[in-house]
């Protein structure tokens, strides 16, 4: 990881109106969580079902996406799109240290952006930091990790990253995903979602929480997704010409 990259990353991805969006969504989530825990007024037993339907719903198929998609994208999308990305490659650093740091990056802002507050939103719902908050705290950031490469490969591979980013995120895995048997398996959320419910344990059935993949099948999805998106990126880097109209 280079220092440098990192610093100059961050404020590309926390500027001005990346900022807006990054803090918006994660406390719509917040406040709906606040609002349903005062309306619906629920026992223990149906707090965790409502708190595990909303992080699920809300959390997971929404946020987590979008604010990756925000920080993938934006970690090294506008460098490429404006040549500025030249600059960079033409320093002494290896493509590798350079698309890793981005991605830590990235993937530290999803972090404190989407699976803390899906956590907190939890904690807010459920009364206590139980098996459903810490369950879907660590689905979201093990989403957050696969999804920030994702998006960071598809801003290295395509100038149009954000719209094929926003249709891979609002269809596949916020519809079909979510809907289509066979699509289920090759979904991130359903990946992350093995997690969770691995995490809640046995209440799990009874709250609705269950995934189309099992947790080994589904850890190594996640890994194969985050590594083999982070190494071809760092491999398609490589192929950009050191010119202005890179």
């Amino acid at each position: 990881m280079n220092a440098t990259v990192a610093r100059l990353t961050s404020r590309a991805i926390l500027g001005r109106r990346r900022a807006l969006l990054l803090l918006l969504l994660p406390a719509a989530l917040l406040v709906i969580c606040v609002l349903a825990r005062v309306l619906a007024g629920a026992g223990p037993d149906g707090a965790d079902g409502l708190a595990a339907e909303l992080l699920n719903g809300f959390g997971l198929a929404v946020l987590l996406p979008l604010l990756a998609l925000i920080a993938g994208t934006g970690a090294i999308g506008p460098e490429i799109d404006d040549g500025s990305i030249v600059y960079l490659l033409a320093k002494p650093l290896r493509r590798s240290v350079i698309v890793v740091t981005k991605a830590l990056v990235a993937i530290g802002i999803v972090t404190l952006f989407g699976a803390l507050p899906v956590l907190i939103g939890g904690v807010i719902m459920t009364g206590g930091l139980g098996a459903v908050p810490v369950g879907y705290g660590v689905g979201s950031l093990l989403a957050g990790i696969a999804y920030s490469a994702v998006f960071l490969l598809l801003a290295v591979v395509s100038r149009n990253a954000v719209v094929l980013g926003l249709l891979y995120a609002l269809l596949w895995e916020s519809l079909i995903g979510q809907f289509v048997p066979g699509a289920q398996a090759l979904s991130i959320q359903q990946w992350s979602l093995a997690v969770t419910q691995s995490v809640v344990g046995a209440d799990a059935e009874r709250l609705g929480i269950a995934s189309a993949v099992g947790l080994p099948v589904a850890v190594v999805l996640l890994t194969l997704v985050t590594v083999g998106s982070v190494w071809y990126a760092s491999r398609r880097l490589r192929t950009i010409r050191l010119t202005e109209d890179a």
